[in-house]
C-alpha cells in the first residue's frame, strides 16, 4: 500500500508526507533498503551526491520502472546541490550528473544542500588548511545560485526547487530576489530540536518543512569521532514521555515521533535500512495523537542540534554558517 498522504507545495505539486532518508548507507545496504521501501509503499526517496549512493538508488529505480512495478509519476525523488558545488556555474552540470546516476530525466525536488560552500581537490577530497580545518569558499552567493536553480525548473530538470539547512534570515533574503519561491526547507527537526521560529516563518511564507533526522541520528557519532568531536547524542526513543504515549497507542516510540511531525504539518524522512523498522515508519496513519499528547511532545524542545556540522572542522569560518553550538562559539 503506497503512502497516500501528501502535503501540497506552493507550486501545486504534492509531496508524500513520509519518505526514506538514505544518508550513511552503503551501496549494498541501500539497494536492499530501497527495494524493501518500494515494496512497503514508500514513494518518496531523499538522497544527495554527498551520500555516495545515487548510482545504487538509480539501479533499483530502473529495475522497478523497467518492470512496470511503479510509474515515474508516482515516485517522488529528491536530491541536492552539494556544498562543494554551491556555485552558479556548477548547478546545471551537478544536477545532470545526479540524473545520470539516478537514471532519471528529472527529479521532483532539487535542494541547495547547505548555505555554505567548501573547496575540494581535483580528486574530489576536501581541501584542508595547515591546522586541519576545511577550506571554505566565502564567495557564496545564494541569489546567484538560486537564479540557476530556477532555470532547472524552466528546463524540466526539476519539478520543484528548495533549500536545506537555511536559517530564517537566509530564506528571507532569497524571497526578496526569487522568481520561483523555495518549495521546502529541509532541516533537522525532532522533539528535541523544534526550531519553531524557523518553522513558523517558513509556514507563513508557504514553504513546506521537511524534517531530516526526525528520530535522531545515532550514526552521526562516527563522523564526529573521525573529526575528533566528542558529544553525547540523545536517544529520542528513550524519552519517558514518548515511551508512555507509545504504550498508550500500542505503537513504537519511533511511530509516535513521526506521527507528531506529520500532525504538526511537516514532512518526515526517517532513514532506516532495517526491513521491520522501514515498515513501521510508514505504518503511522492508523492512530491519532490527542491534543494533550501533541502538547506534551511540543514541551520536550531542548534546542539540541544533533547534526551541527562540527565534523567539518573549520566550517564555522564561512559567513553563511549559522549552526552555532558549544563547539563553534
Amino acid at each position: 500500500m503506497a503512502c497516500t498522504k501528501f502535503l501540497t507545495l506552493n507550486n501545486g505539486e504534492k509531496m508524500p508526507v513520509i519518505g526514506i532518508g538514505t544518508w550513511q548507507a552503503s551501496d549494498e545496504e541501500i539497494e536492499t533498503a530501497i527495494d524493501v521501501a518500494l515494496s512497503a509503499g514508500y514513494r518518496h526517496i531523499d538522497t544527495a551526491p554527498v551520500y555516495g549512493n545515487e548510482k545504487a538508488i538509480g539501479r533499483v529505480l530502473k529495475r522497478w520502472l523497467d518492470a512496470g512495478k511503479v510509474k515515474r509519476e508516482d515516485l517522488y525523488i529528491v536530491t541536492k546541490l552539494p556544498p562543494i558545488a554551491n556555485r552558479p556555474h556548477e548547478v546545471e552540470p551537478t544536477i545532470k550528473q545526479s540524473l545520470a546516476d539516478l537514471q532519471l530525466d528529472y527529479v521532483d525536488m532539487y535542494l541547495v544542500h547547505t548555505p555554505f560552500t567548501l573547496f575540494i581537490n581535483p580528486d574530489g577530497s576536501f581541501q584542508f588548511d595547515d591546522e586541519g580545518r576545511v577550506k571554505v569558499d566565502k564567495s557564496t552567493d545564494h541569489a546567484a545560485v538560486w537564479a540557476e536553480m530556477e532555470k532547472l525548473v524552466e528546463n524540466g530538470l526539476a519539478k520543484s526547487i528548495g533549500v536545506s539547512n537555511f536559517s530564517k534570515e537566509q530564506v528571507a533574503r532569497l524571497l526578496k530576489n526569487c522568481k520561483i519561491r523555495p518549495a521546502t526547507n529541509q532541516i533537522e527537526h525532532h522533539v528535541y530540536l523544534q526550531q519553531r521560529d524557523l518553522v513558523d516563518f517558513c509556514k507563513a511564507e508557504n514553504i513546506a518543512i521537511t524534517a531530516y533526522s526526525p528520530l535522531g541520528s545515532k550514526g552521526i557519532a562516527k563522523f564526529n569521532a573521525a573529526a575528533g568531536v566528542e558529544r553525547d547524542l540523545p536517544d529520542l526513543m528513550d524519552i519517558p514521555e514518548v515511551k508512555q504515549i507509545a504504550e498508550a497507542h500500542k505503537k513504537t516510540p519511533a511511530q509516535v515521533l513521526l506521527r507528531w511531525i506529520i500532525d504538526t504539518g511537516v514532512v518526515a524522512i526517517p532513514k532506516s535500512t532495517n526491513e521491520a523498522r522501514l515498515k513501521q515508519n510508514l505504518d503511522v496513519f492508523d492512530f491519532q495523537l490527542s491534543t494533550e499528547e501533541v502538547a506534551k511532545l511540543c514541551a520536550l524542545d531542548k534546542n539540541i542540534r544533533i547534526c551541527d556540522f562540527s565534523f567539518f572542522r573549520g566550517v564555522e569560518q564561512h559567513p553563511e554558517f549559522t549552526f552555532k553550538n558549544q563547539f563553534t562559539n
